[in-house]
């Protein structure tokens, strides 16, 4: 078919994945993480409270108080090249685009920088008319997995010409992320200078009300434990952190989980994150450095933060499964 000699250029059709994570401040000062926490804390799918009470309370009393703390906690984790989850998160789109040429991989947050709309815009530039919004949690929640969704479909509603899309199920029980998972617990376990006697698996909380209005989270953190345990000789433990405010919360609680741990003989402890694909605020600072602080001060010996799937070759290899079976029929 020739076109019209005035015809606007158009790009080859191609296919997209785009990776989308949590997000991040742009920087570890105060200013930064209170816009960070403004964005963040008045998404309703995040905190379900009534937005006449809540704004009020989080612009009153959170944003003036809490960006100082939040500050000095991300300038303990941030590295040179910035954020770690925005660096790992890229890392792992440069890592999966090499292991897929054949499609446009690219990386966005739900809050902050890159934003979704931006990525989806420069995508379809591009000539993607397909799209697979991948966000990477394996357990599915609302204050996750849906809210990155209702982002993307927030910007494609804003578009005339939509490309056709896709998004990526939790994959909390796919055996290929518990054979990813196995494989980097015990590629980090063998590296330590100590043996551990036990497991943690600690997840991100969520208040306790959301697993009654049949929020799945909690039920596939679950399966996902229960699968290490069959994976692993080590035995397993589970618990929830990074708890805020004063509503109830899924338990049993990270620190508390760890303290008990000790009374009950534990000395020598790992611990693993596998609600989260790459290092952040919550991994890095929450439990490599204020869990291990809770764990040796009631009396173990030895701590060990194993690091997120991050962009290892077990996690692209993990991701290329996922993304390609995603695929199927706009690939083949």
């Amino acid at each position: 078919m020739t076109l019209p000699a005035d015809h606007p250029a158009l790009p080859a059709p191609k296919v997209g994945v785009l990776l989308i994570n949590l997000g991040t401040p742009d920087a570890p000062d105060v200013r930064s993480v209170r816009r960070y926490l403004a964005e963040f804390l008045s998404d309703p799918r995040v905190v379900e409270i009534p937005k006449l009470v809540w704004q009020p309370i989080l612009h009153g009393v959170i944003l003036t108080t809490r960006p100082k703390k939040s500050a000095h906690a991300y300038r303990q984790v941030w590295t040179a090249e910035g954020s770690p989850l925005a660096v790992h998160t890229r890392a792992t789109a440069q890592a999966l685009q090499q292991a897929m040429p054949h499609v446009v991989v690219d990386w966005a947050m739900r809050y902050g920088n890159p934003a979704i709309a931006e990525k989806l815009a420069a995508m379809k530039a591009q000539g993607c008319d397909r799209i697979l919004l991948a966000p990477l949690y394996p357990q599915y929640s609302g204050a996750t997995t849906a809210t990155a969704n209702d982002a993307a479909f927030a910007a494609l509603a804003a578009m005339r010409w939509q490309p056709a899309v896709r998004t990526l199920p939790p994959y909390h029980d796919d055996p290929a992320y518990i054979a990813a998972l196995k494989a980097s617990i015990d590629t980090h376990v063998v590296m330590l200078d100590f043996v551990p006697e036990a497991l943690l698996a600690s997840f991100h909380g969520m208040p306790e009300r959301t697993l009654h209005l049949g929020d799945p989270y909690h039920c596939q953190s679950v399966k996902t434990v229960r699968l290490l345990r069959e994976a692993l000789t080590l035995p397993v433990h589970m618990s929830f952190q990074s708890r805020f405010g004063r509503a109830k919360w899924l338990e049993p609680e990270t620190e508390a989980t760890l303290a008990k741990l000790v009374q009950d003989g534990v000395r020598n402890i790992a611990v693993v994150t596998p609600g989260f694909s790459a290092d952040c605020l919550e991994t890095l600072e929450e439990i490599a450095l204020r869990a291990k602080e809770v764990f040796l001060r009631h009396g173990g010996e030895n701590f060990a933060y194993l690091p997120c799937l991050n962009a290892s070759a077990e996690a692209i290899t993990l991701y290329q499964r996922l993304m390609s079976r995603e695929l199927s029929g706009w690939m083949d």
